[in-house]
């Protein structure tokens, strides 16, 4: 008959048990702490230490050394391993750094034609020059000593995170401009009492420019009962070229202005104008909200304005600020 052991008996609190009981029957916890739980369970119920291994199916030694640190730490220390560290690490700081400024510098700096690192062409550079530049404890990296390095830098070379440049030194002064205006036309629209002044119109507008034209090689295909339930189209397709479409919107009742043109030239954009200036009565002054682009600002399209003075005018948005002209929204 197999007698009790010498050690004290697991006296767990009630949430501790609980605890043990729910990791002991779950499948998502490691294995090794499903194994400690059930052991400290068995050892719970009945302190036996060869009864506790032959239920568990471990052998004696892994169920003293669970019982002991339960005894020693408590319950929830004996679940987990200690951290330790067998040896000192091999790679030196001065190595990770000397890695790490590689992988902040593009590979076209050190004669290589690709355009990003990859952790595999970090690896083989490393094990390649490491020993020449005094970091001989790299001459074997691999792909996962390299990505260990800079995941502890929150380092991704490989990918690309694209930012906007400010490049218009009054960006800020040009905003509140368009701001103000959409502020204005705001206020316009919810007065009740319209004022006798000349009257003033908003309008956004904006070209979206090289939209592909394109045509099917065959006729689609309608769906049919019990065969075909969506309509089918042919992969294939024909190019017509490229359009440009001109639109503007007017900000107080949402009329829209389109064109769809061949090329997006002065003279596309002065048809836009001219069309806008056929809509509104002849006294009143056309506020135009529009981007930087060089056909409204030639010498074409100065030259039509003249001859409609007064009637145009025009607020820029800074240069990269195509967010802020609300005829984005159109397209």
């Amino acid at each position: 008959m197999a007698r009790k052991t010498k050690r004290a008996p697991l006296m767990p609190k009630d949430e501790e048990l609980q605890e043990l009981n729910r990791i002991s029957r779950t499948r998502t916890a490691p294995v090794q702490e499903i194994q400690r739980a059930k052991i400290l369970l068995s050892y719970h119920e009945n302190p036996v230490i060869s009864e506790v291994s032959r239920k568990v199916g471990v052998v004696r030694d892994t169920v003293y050394k669970c019982i002991d640190k339960a005894l020693g730490m408590g319950v929830k220390s004996a679940l987990k391993d200690f951290y330790h560290r067998p040896k000192e690490p091999t790679i030196t700081m001065e190595a990770k750094v000397w890695l790490v400024n590689i992988a902040c510098s593009k590979p076209k700096d050190f004669g290589m034609a690709a355009e990003l690192w990859t952790q595999k062409a970090l690896a083989e550079y490393a094990r390649k020059h490491a020993r020449e530049a005094g970091h001989p404890s790299l001459r074997r990296a691999g792909k996962a000593t390299v990505n260990r390095i800079l995941r502890n830098q929150t380092l991704q070379p490989h990918k690309v995170k694209y930012y906007l440049e400010k490049r218009d030194p009054a960006f800020a002064s040009k905003m509140k401009e368009v701001l103000v205006v959409y502020q204005e036309v705001h206020l316009q629209n919810t007065s009740q009492h319209k004022d006798d002044k000349e009257p003033l119109y908003t309008i956004c507008i904006d070209e979206k420019p090289g939209v592909q034209a394109l045509a099917n090689v065959a006729p689609d295909l309608p769906p049919q009962p019990n065969q075909y339930s969506q309509i089918a189209r042919d992969h294939e397709y024909k190019r017509l070229g490229t359009a440009s479409i001109l639109a503007g919107i007017d900000l107080h009742d949402g009329h829209v202005f389109a064109q769809v043109q061949r090329r997006h030239r002065s003279r596309e954009f002065i048809e836009l104008l001219k069309e806008i200036d056929a809509y509104y009565p002849a006294d009143a002054q056309i506020r135009i909200i529009l981007d930087n682009h060089s056909s409204h600002i030639s010498q074409e399209t100065r030259a039509y304005l003249a001859t409609r003075p007064g009637r145009f005018i025009y607020v820029h948005t800074p240069k990269h600020g195509s967010w802020l002209n609300l005829a984005e929204t159109l397209f």
